[in-house]
C-alpha cells in the first residue's frame, strides 16, 4: 500500500498538484514545510545525481560540496568530508552486492544527493526521494495528440543514508517522516534528533550529543574536579550540550557549576575579553566544559592570550573541537592540556585500498569525481571548447591517490559504511521473513513498507566495518562510543592529539599518561575544597556540597568509593594509592634466587659424587675393598644419599600436586633408606662382637639377605606412614596469606606451598631421627670393635657428625618462624643440612675406599679371611686390651688372629 501525504497537510490541493505538474509539487511542499523555494535553476529541474541500477533504491546525501556564496547554492568542492564520505557508499554497496550471505540475488541501487552543506538545499534535493511515493492523476492529461502522455516512474527509494549536518538532517527527516521513509545518518549528533515523536523515522549510527555530555562529566570526575565552568556557543548544538551536562552532573553529584556562560551568535567587540574577565571571577574553577564552534573556540583561545592566562584554564572539549588542529592553530600554548573527545571510529583498511585505486577511467559513475580529481591534484582536465588556465597544469589521468597527494581517510568513513550495512541487514531480514525461500524481490516487499522496514532497521545487531557492534535504541541512537583525546606539547615542540582513553557507557582514562603546561604529570586542581589524595574518604561539610574533609583509609582498608573505606579480601591488599586492591603478590623460591643457588650446587655436586662412587662400585664390583664394604647395603646405602640429594630439587621447584606428593615421599625417605642400612650395619656388627664375647656360635640374621630385609623392613616403615599420609589428606598446594600479613600491606606476601606445614615436616623426618640416633648409639656401642673387621669407627664418625648438622639445624628452622624471610631460610636450611649429611656419609664411608680403588689397586687384594670363631677371639682380646689401655683410642689396636681362617669377607 502507497502512503498518503495527510488530507490536513494538503488538503483539497492533492489532486491539483499533478495535474499541474511536478514543479508545482515541488513548490507547495517547500510551502508546507516552510522554505523559500531555492531553484535549481544552475542544475535545471533535475538536480545532478548519482544513479546506481538496482532492485532496491536507497537515497544517499552527502555534503559534496561546501555552501555557496549569497545567491548560489554550492561552493567548492569538500574532498574529504563529500567525496570520501560519498565514495565510502559506493564501497559499501559493492561490498553488499558482492556478498553471497547478504541479501542473495537483490541488488543494491542508489540516487546520491549532493545538499551543498545547506539545509534548504538538501531539503530540496531530497524531493526527489519522495517523487515516487505521489499517486499521480494523469487523467485529464492529453498530449497534443489526444494521447494520454507517457510518464517515466521514477525509482523508489525504500530508506536515506544521509545527512551529514543536524541542521540538514533535522530539515529532511521532516520531509522523509510524512512518507514513512526510513532514514540512518552517519555524521548527525544534536540531541534534539533523539526525540522519537517528531523524528520517529530517523536512526544514526554516530552518538548523540547527550552521550558525549556524559562522557565529559565522567572524564571531569575522574580527574577529581568537582568546581568547573561551562561555556557554549549559542544556539541547538552549544546550549544543547551545556544543558545535558549541567543536568547529568546534577543527577551525579559531587559536581558544582561555578559559571554557565554562552557566547553570542554574532559577538560584539571586546565580548570575548568579558567572557574571560567572567571566567576569573571564579578562578579556582580551572576547569572550563566548552561546548563551541571551531570559530568560537580559537577566538577564547585569543583572548585568553591577550589576558595572559596561559595555563589558566584547562578546556574540556566537545567533539566539535575533537582532534582538529584548526581551533588551536597559533594557539597551541593555550590548547596544552586541552582534553576533548570524538566520536570512536577506525580506519576502514579495504576502503584505503579502495579509494586509492580510484581514478578516472574505472570510477565515471562518480560525476563529482572529476572535480575531485582537479582539487585534488592541482591540475584541470581538458574539456571540449574550454581553454586550460596557463597558471594550472594539465592532468594526465595518471596520478594516483596518496601516491601524488596527500590521503588520509575521513573520520566519517566508517560511520557510512555501517549506515549502508545496517539498512542492508535491515532488508535482508525483511526478505527472510517476507519470503521465505524466494529469490529476488517477492511480492511483499514490492513496493517495501517503510514503518515494517523501520522496524527491522531498530532491530539489527551486526559487527560493524570497524569489528565494533552496529545497533540502535528506540530512539534510533547508536551506543556512545568516543576517544578521549588530549592536546600535549612534548620536550622536542611537536604539538599533537594523543588518545588518553575511552568512553563506551563508562570511561576508561589513562590518568598516567595524560600531561599537563610544561610536562607536569600531575592533574591540576579545579576544586573548591582541594580533593582527597587517593585512599582518604571524603566526610561532605553539611550543606556544601562540593566542600569536604578527608580521612585516611588506614591498615589493609582501600578507598571503596568518595566517602567508605572497606577492607580488603584475605587474599588481597589495597593498591598504593589506597583507591582499590590488588592481589597479593604470590611468592615462591625462585631457581635463581641466592637462595637456591647454593643447595643446588650442593646437591649437583652431591649427585655427581655419589654417581661416581656407584660406578666405581659397579666397574669393581668384585674387588675385594667392594665386597668387603657389604655390596647389597652398600648400594641401598648410596641410593638413599642420591635420593638424599634430589630432594633439594624437589623442595625448591614449583609447588603442584605431583611435585608436593613427591616432597612427602621422598623427604623422609631418602634419610631412611641411608640410615636403615647403616643402623642394620652397625647392629650387625654390634651383635657379631657381642656374641662372639659369649660363644663362637655366629648370631641370627646376619647373611645380605637377612640385612637387606631388615633394612627394608625400616624402610617400609617410612613408605607406609607417607602412603597413609596420602589417604587421609591428599597432597595439594595452598596459597599462605596469613603467614606474610604485617602491618605494612606493601609488605604483604602470599606463599605457594605445598600443604605441609612445620610440624608436618619434622613429623616427616621424625623417623628419620629416630634412625639416627638409634644407628649413633650402636656406633658408641661399636666403637671398641678393631677397625680391621668392620666400618664402626667410619659410621661412628659419620654420625657423630650428622647429628651436630642436625642439632644446628633445629634452631635455625624453628628460630626463623617470624622471620619475614621464613620460607627461603626454612627451605635452604633443611635442604643444606640435608645435602651436608649426605656429604658427610659418603665422604666418611665410601670416598677412601673408592681413593684406593682407583689410585692405588695395590692394596686392593684379598686378605686373609677369619672364622666367626676368630672374631670372637679378636673381640675377648680387644676387651682385655682396652681395659688395660685407657690412653689408646677404642678400637685402635688391631689384632691379628693366630690362624688363617676362611670367612666371608663382610665380617
Amino acid at each position: 500500500m502507497t502512503p498518503q501525504l495527510p488530507p490536513s497537510l494538503l488538503h483539497r490541493q492533492y489532486d491539483v498538484v499533478w495535474a499541474l505538474g511536478r514543479r508545482w509539487l515541488h513548490l507547495l511542499l517547500v510551502f508546507l514545510v516552510g522554505v523559500s523555494p531555492t531553484a535549481w535553476s544552475h542544475q535545471g529541474m533535475h538536480p545532478r545525481s548519482i544513479k546506481i541500477e538496482g532492485d532496491i533504491t536507497l537515497g544517499g546525501l552527502f555534503p559534496v560540496h561546501a555552501k555557496g556564496p549569497a545567491g548560489v547554492p554550492c561552493g567548492e568542492i569538500k574532498k574529504e568530508k563529500g567525496i570520501h564520505r560519498l565514495e565510502a557508499m559506493l564501497y559499501a554497496l559493492d561490498q553488499i552486492n558482492s556478498d553471497p550471505d547478504l541479501l542473495p540475488n537483490i541488488t543494491l541501487g542508489a540516487r546520491i544527493l549532493d545538499t551543498c552543506s545547506r539545509d534548504t538545499y538538501a531539503l530540496e534535493q531530497s524531493l526527489t526521494f519522495v517523487q515516487a511515493l505521489i499517486q499521480k492523476d494523469t487523467s485529464d492529461i492529453r498530449c497534443s495528440n489526444g494521447e494520454p502522455p507517457i510518464i517515466r516512474k521514477p525509482e523508489r527509494v525504500v530508506g536515506v543514508i544521509g545527512a551529514s549536518g543536524s541542521s540538514v538532517s533535522i530539515m529532511v527527516a521532516n520531509v522523509l517522516r510524512l512518507f514513512e521513509i526510513p532514514q540512518i545518518s552517519y555524521a548527525s549528533t544534536s540531541p534534539e534528533l533523539s526525540d522519537n515523536n517528531r523524528y520517529d523515522f530517523f536512526s544514526r549510527v554516530v552518538p548523540p550529543d547527550s552521550y558525549q555530555a556524559q562522557a565529559m562529566v565522567d572524564i571531569v570526575k575522574a580527574m577529581g574536579w568537582n568546581y568547573v565552568s561551562t561555556l557554549a556557543s549559542e544556539g541547538n548544538y552549544g546550549e544543547s550540550g551545556v544543558d545535558a551536562f549541567i543536568q547529568i552532573s546534577r543527577e551525579a553529584g559531587g559536581l558544582c557549576v561555578a559559571q554557565s556562560l554562552k557566547i553570542p551568535r554574532d559577538p560584539k567587540p571586546g565580548e570575548f575579553d568579558k567572557i574571560i574577565k567572567r571566567l576569573m571571577e571564579t578562578s579556582n574553577a580551572r576547569g572550563v566544559i566548552i561546548f563551541a564552534s571551531e570559530d568560537d573556540i580559537k577566538r577564547v583561545l585569543e583572548a585568553a592570550k591577550r589576558a595572559n592566562l596561559t595555563g589558566q584554564f584547562l578546556f574540556v572539549g566537545s567533539d566539535s573541537w575533537g582532534a582538529k588542529i584548526t581551533p588551536i592553530l597559533d594557539q597551541e600554548d593555550m590548547a596544552e592540556g586541552a582534553v576533548t573527545i570524538l566520536p570512536k571510529r577506525a580506519s576502514i583498511e579495504g576502503f584505503d585500498q579502495y579509494f586509492t585505486s580510484r581514478s578516472l577511467e574505472n570510477n565515471r559513475r562518480n560525476i563529482w569525481f572529476a572535480e575531485f580529481w582537479e582539487d585534488d591534484f592541482r591540475c584541470k582536465l581538458t574539456r571540449p571548447g574550454i581553454k586550460i588556465d596557463s597558471e594550472k597544469k594539465k592532468c594526465t589521468g595518471n596520478e594516483r591517490v596518496s601516491r601524488d597527494s596527500t590521503y588520509e581517510q575521513e573520520g566519517k568513513v566508517q560511520f557510512v559504511i555501517d549506515a549502508v550495512y545496517a539498512m542492508a541487514h535491515a532488508l535482508h531480514n525483511m526478505h527472510q521473513d517476507l519470503c521465505p525461500g524466494s529469490t529476488g524481490v517477492c511480492d511483499k516487499m514490492d513496493p517495501v513498507e517503510g514503518r515494517l522496514l523501520l522496524s527491522y532497521i531498530r532491530s539489527v545487531n551486526f559487527n560493524g566495518s570497524a569489528g565494533t557492534g552496529v545497533l540502535f535504541n528506540e530512539n534510533g541512537d547508536a551506543p556512545g562510543r568516543y576517544d578521549i583525546f588530549q592536546y600535549q606539547v612534548t620536550n622536542i615542540t611537536n604539538p599533537g592529539y594523543k588518545v588518553i582513553g575511552q568512553w563506551t557507557n563508562n570511561l576508561r582514562l589513562n590518568l598516567e599518561e595524560m600531561q599537563w603546561s610544561g610536562g607536569n604529570k600531575q592533574v591540576p586542581d579545579s576544586v573548591c575544597s582541594f580533593p582527597c589524595n587517593p585512599g582518604e574518604r571524603k566526610k561532605m561539610v553539611k550543606g556544601v556540597p562540593c566542600c569536604w574533609h578527608c580521612e585516611l583509609c588506614d591498615g589493609y582498608h582501600y578507598q571503596l568509593d568518595e566517602f567508605n573505606c572497606e577492607l580488603c579480601p584475605f587474599n588481597m591488599r589495597p593498591t598504593p594509592n589506597r583507591t582499590g586492591c590488588r592481589p597479593t603478590p604470590i611468592i615462591k623460591l625462585e631457581w635463581h634466587s641466592p637462595w637456591a643457588i647454593i643447595p643446588v650446587f650442593l646437591a649437583i655436586l652431591g649427585i655427581l659424587a655419589t654417581s661416581s662412587v656407584v660406578l666405581t662400585f659397579v666397574r669393581f664390583n668384585d674387588t675385594p675393598i667392594v665386597r668387603a664394604s657389604g655390596r647389597e647395603l652398600s648400594y641401598v646405602l648410596l641410593t638413599g644419599i642420591f635420593l638424599i640429594y634430589l630432594i633439594t630439587f624437589l623442595m625448591i621447584a614449583e609447588p603442584g600436586a605431583v611435585v608436593c606428593a613427591f616432597r612427602r615421599l621422598l623427604l623422609g625417605l631418602g634419610m631412611s633408606i641411608t640410615y636403615s642400612a647403616m643402623l642394620t650395619k652397625t647392629n650387625r656388627i654390634y651383635r657379631i662382637f657381642e656374641q662372639g664375647k659369649k660363644s663362637v656360635t655366629p648370631p641370627r640374621f646376619i647373611s645380605p639377605t637377612s640385612q637387606l630385609a631388615i633394612t627394608f623392613t625400616l624402610i617400609s616403615v617410612q613408605v607406609v606412614g607417607v602412603f597413609v599420609w596420602f589417604g587421609v589428606v591428599p597432597p595439594h598446594t595452598i596459597i599462605d596469606y596469613e603467614e606474610l600479613r604485617p602491618p605494612n600491606p606493601e609488605l604483604a606476601r602470599g606463599i605457594l606451598k605445598c600443604d605441609m606445614s612445620d610440624l608436618s615436616l619434622i613429623c616427616c623426618l621424625s623417623y628419620s631421627i629416630v634412625l639416627m640416633v638409634t644407628c649413633t648409639v650402636y656406633a658408641v656401642k661399636s666403637r671398641g670393635v678393631p677397625e680391621t673387621f668392620n666400618e664402626a669407627k667410619p659410621i661412628g664418625f659419620t654420625m657423630y657428625t650428622t647429628c651436630i648438622i642436625w642439632l644446628a639445624f633445629v634452631p635455625i628452622f624453628f628460630g626463623t618462624a617470624q622471620s619475614t624471610e621464613k620460607m627461603y631460610i626454612q627451605t635452604t636450611t633443611l635442604t643444606v643440612s640435608m645435602s651436608l649429611s649426605a656429604y658427610v656419609s659418603l665422604g666418611m664411608l665410601y670416598i677412601p675406599k673408592v681413593y684406593v680403588i682407583i689410585f692405588h689397586p695395590e692394596q686392593n687384594v684379598q686378605k686373609r679371611k677369619r672364622s666367626f670363631k676368630a672374631v670372637a677371639q679378636a673381640a675377648t682380646m680387644s676387651t682385655r686390651l682396652s681395659q688395660k689401655s685407657n690412653d689408646k683410642q677404642n678400637g685402635e689396636t688391631k689384632i691379628e688372629p693366630e690362624r688363617p681362617q676362611k670367612v666371608s669377607p663382610e665380617v
